[in-house]
């Protein structure tokens, strides 16, 4: 079992099992939500996913895909935990930096998603699927 939270402590989650992918996201709503080039996900199951502590608060917006996505994050830090996406109905995305244990550096980036939207400094990274678009 691995587990996560905001800055503050106040939203804690878990979730069991290894990583189905870990991805870059450089969507728009993605930048915007995170203030930074792109969102670092490790994307789980969601069913073996679940906020044990604290009620964090969400953003819902119909994303580039046209599908909803809604964006969890505390209410009192403003800490970004994690995304829903109606074109990923099984999987959660947790922002990679959201988890406590910092294994997850060793990870590999499995796939970019939304390289069209790639900043021009950011480099693709080697040996990770490269996707223009997503849905």
């Amino acid at each position: 079992m691995s587990t996560g939270s905001c800055m503050c402590n106040a939203v804690r989650y878990e979730y069991q099992g290894e990583p189905d992918v870990t991805a870059l996201c450089h969507c728009i709503d993605c930048q915007k939500w995170s203030g930074a080039a792109y969102t670092s996900n490790v994307v789980v199951q969601r069913k073996a996913f679940k906020v044990t502590q604290g009620e964090p608060k969400s953003y819902a917006v119909t994303g580039a895909s046209g599908k909803k996505n809604n964006h969890w994050f505390c209410g009192d830090c403003g800490s970004g935990l994690y995304t829903e996406l109606e074109i990923m109905p099984d999987q959660t995305c947790i922002k990679s930096g959201s988890i406590d244990d910092r294994s997850v550096r060793d990870y590999s980036v499995g796939v970019e998603f939304y390289t069209q939207d790639r900043m021009k400094y950011c480099q693709a990274v080697k040996d990770a699927k490269q996707v223009p678009q997503f849905g």
